[in-house]
């Protein structure tokens, strides 16, 4: 930012990282967003064993009174602590890095073809562009900023329901 004063998001990742980092946890994104009428602090953990409750709980103890005292948000909000999930979003180049090859699913925001769901191998990321290999070895780039979402993609056998 030019006048670099940080926001929301920058702000909160500056107090919840010692945190994770002395737990021994990876921070893997913060979010301040609103749905409907009700603003969320959502910050996401993860680490290499998998996260669980009590790594969410001690985040969430030590952080909320951190919170309260540096006051960073003005309007009330839901603080909620969590995994990012199998079907993570990628949104910074070091969780492209993380998964090249993976799977992904990228959503766009306009239609290509008439399609708007892709799914393929991670290629690579570079500038702001995520680029896959499709089933039919077709290589696709899109920008970061032509896409609704860019998630780690795995299909769940879900026993014949669908």
């Amino acid at each position: 930012m030019a006048s670099g004063k940080k926001n929301t998001v920058g702000i909160v990742t500056d107090l919840v990282r010692p945190i994770t980092d002395e737990l021994g946890l990876d921070l893997w994104d913060v979010r301040f967003e609103k749905e409907g009428s009700i603003w969320y602090l959502r910050v996401f953990l993860d680490k290499e064993e998998g996260v669980n409750i009590d790594d969410c709980e001690n985040v969430s103890r030590r952080l909320s009174p951190i919170l309260d005292e540096v006051d960073p948000i003005a309007q009330s909000y839901t603080l909620e602590v969590s995994s990012p999930g199998i079907g993570r979003d990628l949104r910074r180049p070091e969780h492209f890095d993380a998964f090249l090859g993976a799977d992904i699913h990228v959503r766009l925001i306009r239609p290509v073809n008439g399609e708007r769901d892709f799914i393929g191998q991670l290629i690579s990321y570079e500038d702001g562009k995520v680029t896959l290999r499709l089933d039919d070895d077709l290589e696709m780039t899109a920008g970061m900023d032509e896409t609704a979402f860019v998630r780690l993609y795995e299909e769940i056998d879900m026993g014949g329901l669908k």
